[in-house]
């Protein structure tokens, strides 16, 4: 059933948006969090752990799909919209939940945000859960991708399926948190849009906050989550900002750069006003205090606009 855009019908107290039908059942957990009186920060970390954790899901945490040396490396990031803190890990190896040690590191004013070997020493000597995070099946997968180049390079895979999760809270606070594993069989050391504020994500309680899934290398030419908060600032509601920022930039793209990538942006607003836009089919989920957490798709509707489509509720289950 076709349906308007499901977050801009009125206002609610509490909301809770994040990217991909992988997020459902922590974008359910989010939303008891914050009918509980629970904060955004809460909310949003809890929704990505969630998705962390499930060895099924072969774009994020543990069962993410490695570099084309067969290592996962994650990379997650967390901004607390009242104070505009933030924190990041890029390039992190054997941590369970980056986005938990990427919201530790937003309590920092400096080193806040760490790569690597770095980033991993700090969540070892600050007590975060460490594990091997390549799963039998994504190494299996590895190895069946190494045989098909027959000693070539292997390309990157195509699918970049960040989980972005953005919450508002019953007093008023905002957060954003990513959590990602990257492109299947990429350059080991190679970091996309989803840890770097402004482009995989942005948040400020007194405007609105963003997050972005797709091509990092191409969300972050026009830096989309900071460009759809902006404009949320400065009166746009979220689905106006989302498609004022992200079809014309597509368009652009393909002008000046010859090709684009895929792109999809979620936000949300102070009064808990949704908004998408994407040049791809895209799900995302959402939940606020009327609606159970559910699914829905997004696609552009070739007029410079997104249209919606209900796919599920977690009630269905």
């Amino acid at each position: 059933m076709e349906t308007g855009n499901p977050g801009l019908k009125d206002t609610r107290t509490w909301g809770v948006i994040a990217t991909w039908q992988m997020a459902l059942s922590g974008t359910a957990q989010a939303g008891e969090i914050l009918n509980g009186g629970g904060g955004a920060g809460d909310a949003v970390e809890a929704l990505i752990r969630q998705v962390e954790a499930c060895p099924e899901y072969t774009s994020v945490g543990y069962g993410g799909l490695p570099n084309r040396e067969g290592v996962v490396e994650l990379d997650a990031a967390y901004m607390d919209g009242d104070s505009l803190a933030q924190g990041a890990v890029a390039g992190i190896r054997q941590v369970r939940h980056p986005v938990s040690v990427a919201r530790s590191l937003s309590a920092r004013h400096a080193n806040s945000f760490l790569v690597g070997d770095g980033a991993g020493r700090y969540a070892r000597d600050g007590g975060f859960e460490m594990a091997d995070m390549l799963t039998d099946r994504a190494r299996n997968t590895w190895q069946d991708r190494l045989k098909g180049t027959e000693g070539g390079a292997a390309a990157p895979y195509d699918g970049h399926d960040t989980v972005g999760a953005l919450a508002l809270d019953g007093a008023g606070s905002m957060a954003a948190a990513t959590s990602t594993s990257g492109l299947f069989m990429k350059d080991p050391g190679r970091v996309g849009d989803s840890p770097l504020p402004g482009s995989g994500f942005y948040a400020d309680s007194q405007a609105g906050a963003a997050a972005a899934t797709g091509l990092g290398e191409d969300i972050m030419k026009g830096c989309l989550s900071y460009e759809i908060v902006r404009r949320m600032r400065e009166g746009a509601d979220p689905q106006e900002a989302c498609d004022r920022a992200v079809y014309p930039f597509v368009e652009t793209l393909r002008r000046r750069y010859g090709k684009v990538g895929e792109i999809s942006l979620i936000a949300i607003d102070p009064v808990g006003r949704f908004g998408v836009a994407t040049n791809v089919d895209f799900t995302f989920c959402l939940a606020e205090p009327d609606r159970p957490a559910s699914v829905f798709s997004a696609a552009p509707d070739g007029q410079g606009g997104t249209r919606f489509q209900t796919v599920r509720s977690d009630s269905d289950e």
